[in-house]
């Protein structure tokens, strides 16, 4: 697996962009609206900031991304061996990149981890043009809702 990914949820993302651009030494990767990634070399790591008001500290999901879909592909196999389910996602636009992906089911305690590969950048959030279930962030910010992307 090439680098973990944490998702927080921040109150203010050009707030948060200038917290991370400091304390990790890197400008963001990717910077929309509501929305901004680093993809931060050491330690490996893709940070996700979802702007999402009243919910600032809070962690959106986790996640592993994956160099390509073979690995996504073996991935969740080997997680199905494990006894773990998953949840598919494939050819889904989120985070404005259109990826594959699959969601595994199960943790604990609730935590989401996302295991994805980005196929392309995407100048949409989602496929719905935030017109449908948030991607990621407001409507999905709770642990037991299934995620929509991302």
């Amino acid at each position: 697996m090439s680098r973990v990914q944490l998702a927080l949820n921040v109150d203010n993302l050009d707030e948060a962009i200038a917290f991370y651009r400091k304390l990790f030494r890197t400008e963001p990767a990717k910077v929309r609206p509501g929305y901004a990634n680093f993809a931060v070399a050491e330690p490996p790591l893709k940070l996700v900031l979802l702007e999402n008001p009243g919910q600032g500290g809070s962690l959106n999901h986790l996640g592993v991304e994956v160099a390509d879909v073979d690995t996504v592909d073996s991935e969740q196999t080997r997680l199905a061996e494990a006894g773990l389910a998953s949840v598919d996602e494939r050819g889904t636009t989120c985070c404005y990149a259109k990826q594959d992906k699959f969601w595994v089911q199960g943790a604990p305690n609730g935590e989401r981890w996302e295991v994805y590969t980005v196929l392309a950048d995407s100048a949409t959030f989602n496929a719905a043009d935030d017109a449908g279930p948030a991607c990621c962030g407001n409507d999905n910010a709770s642990a037991s809702a299934e995620p929509a992307c991302c």
